[in-house]
């Protein structure tokens, strides 16, 4: 199986948009967190995160068709292919199963509205709260690229509360936040 370097160069071959590697790295801080807590492989959930955008630059018109074609001849679990699939089930009619699909959902679009909330407080994320979050998130607004909507079916997916799940994105993210420049000492405090 390839392991996280391999994915991190495949990533850095791929991606150029420096917000969007971010925005890949934080998703797979949030994921692997999850993958901690449920004893499940964090590893294998982490390729998934790391990789569930690698082709958004290249093709996004097929947008994760390519990549998921790619990481299948690279040999990837296809465990880590589904979760990229169900990611945009929209698109790819493949529905999220797995724990580790749901997970993925849950966490993509919320990591990206945590982001841009750290960035525009003086502490970033050092003492961020679920509750700002979720200020953010009722304003349509603030990050309008994040889909809402799919904020809040990720939370049903897993069946959890908002403000938890909130707080576990948050967890994920803290230990990743000096690599993704959201530090207090980052964004101006």
């Amino acid at each position: 199986m390839p392991n996280r370097n391999d994915a991190v160069t495949l990533l850095h071959d791929w991606v150029e948009n420096e917000g969007l590697r971010k925005h890949m790295y934080a998703v797979e801080a949030a994921v692997r967190h999850y993958a901690r807590m449920k004893g499940a492989d964090e590893d294998l959930w982490g390729l998934a995160a790391l990789l569930h955008d690698l082709d958004w630059e290249k093709d996004p018109d097929r947008h994760p068709l390519t990549a998921v074609e790619h990481l299948r001849e690279r040999g990837y679990p296809e465990e880590v292919l589904q979760a990229i699939l169900a990611h945009r089930s929209d698109y790819t009619g493949v529905e999220p199963e797995s724990e580790l699909d749901k997970v993925l959902v849950a966490c993509d679009e919320l990591s990206g509205l945590v982001f841009a909330t750290c960035l525009v407080r003086p502490t970033g994320i050092d003492d961020l709260k679920p509750k700002s979050v979720k200020k953010k998130l009722k304003d349509k607004a603030f990050a309008a690229g994040v889909h809402r909507e799919e904020v809040e079916r990720g939370i049903e997916l897993l069946g959890i509360d908002r403000t938890e799940h909130i707080q576990n994105v948050i967890d994920g993210m803290r230990t990743v936040a000096s690599e993704l420049g959201i530090r207090g000492e980052d964004v101006g405090g």
